[in-house]
């Protein structure tokens, strides 16, 4: 049997290469004989820089950025230097992962650090940027990183805004005379994990200012700035950020550079497999296991996940998903992709305990996922 091994971050706990190879570990102490090809995946999220590059010649470039509470630190973007092409994940910069449980202020983080970091790759000399933006701690509308670029934001006053986002309830206009122009003239393209619009129910606010901190009132404060950016945007530019699909993807970030230098929003997990050629990838494939920290309807929204088994499943592969969350029932669409759904817990814990176990459950659960398939081939 020749297994494809297509695992995703579990988020806060372990990376897509660990994941893959504690799979790949687990398949082999049990008792099934098969080969193995391991393809760690990312869509946009952490991680997606470090995964491109193995599949593009690329090199660490170090820039000295602010973090979303404004302290100095060191970030990394991938530089192609053939391409004149820079990756860069916005996590490095502005991500949910720089920050401890008792820092989190949303109200207060914004993107200025991922704007340092485009910038910095403006003056390596790049012409194209691909930008991951997953995992941020931060819900502006990329107003903080338009304005390292240059953009200003204003009162009513005529003054520059410089509490972002919370100040946004004040903006009045939007001059964009002093964006940096080799910014104006890059290529952008945005590589988006998930589908969400900028405003309502299920926007950037509302979906993951929870994720990211914020309680009701600070989400109601939250879409009230984005109402307004998105209001005082279409008036300057013609261009209403709310109707965009991948709009709300990293708190608006999408939304706001799609507008502002017309960058291109991308599904990340697609752009991701063309990459790497998955389709040939799986041209040997008997089955295909993929795996995440949560696996339910939000997936097919376009998590790395779903992009493999949507791709597997084109092909008539069929697809096990582990997860350390799955629904309790499982509905027709989530079988769609999916041939099977497993929890890799091994008892009732806490979250935390979940987190720390990841790697073991993993290890654990693949063994016996593997004398499982084992045993169904000395039945046939």
């Amino acid at each position: 049997m020749y297994i494809v091994i297509a695992p995703n971050a579990f988020k806060g706990s372990i990376s897509a290469k660990e994941t893959a190879s504690l799979i790949a570990a687990g398949f082999r102490q049990s008792h099934l004989s098969c080969q193995l090809k391991l393809v760690p995946i990312a869509d946009g999220g952490d991680g997606t820089s470090a995964l491109v590059a193995q599949w593009m010649d690329s090199m660490p470039v170090v820039a000295q950025v602010h973090d979303p509470l404004g302290r100095k630190i060191n970030a990394i973007f991938r530089w192609i230097a053939d391409e004149k092409t820079a990756i860069i994940e916005m996590s490095d910069a502005s991500g949910l992962r720089l920050l401890k449980k008792d820092e989190l202020n949303i109200l207060q983080f914004n993107t200025k650090g991922t704007g340092e970091l485009i910038l910095a790759a403006l003056e390596k000399g790049a012409e194209k940027l691909i930008l991951g933006v997953g995992g941020s701690a931060t819900v502006d509308g990329a107003t903080g990183l338009l304005s390292s670029l240059g953009i200003r934001f204003l009162n009513d006053e005529g003054n520059e805004i410089i509490e972002l986002p919370l100040g946004l309830m004040q903006l009045k206009s939007i001059d964009t005379s002093g964006l940096d122009p080799r910014f104006k003239a890059c290529e952008v393209v945005v590589l988006c994990d998930v589908q969400n619009t900028l405003l309502g129910k299920n926007g950037a606010a509302a979906i993951f200012g929870p994720q990211k901190g914020a309680d009701e009132k600070d989400v109601i404060v939250l879409e009230e700035c984005m109402k307004r950016l998105n209001e005082v945007t279409e008036k300057a530019l013609n261009i209403e950020m709310a109707s965009l699909i991948y709009g709300g993807s990293s708190g608006g970030v999408a939304a706001g550079l799609a507008a502002f230098v017309n960058a291109e929003l991308v599904s990340g997990i697609e752009f991701f497999l063309d990459v790497i050629d998955f389709d040939q990838v799986l041209q040997k494939a008997d089955l295909v296991i993929t795996a995440e920290g949560s696996l339910d309807n939000q997936t097919l929204a376009g998590k790395g996940p779903y992009g493999v088994a949507r791709r597997a499943k084109n092909k008539k592969i069929p697809v096990i998903g582990l997860a350390g969350q799955v629904p309790l029932k499982i509905g027709s669409k989530m079988h769609k992709y999916f041939d099977v759904l497993l929890s890799i817990g091994h008892s009732p814990s806490s979250i935390q305990e979940s987190i720390d176990n990841t790697a073991a459950d993993i290890k654990r659960t693949s063994c016996e996922l593997g004398n499982l398939l084992a045993l169904r081939q000395k039945m046939i």
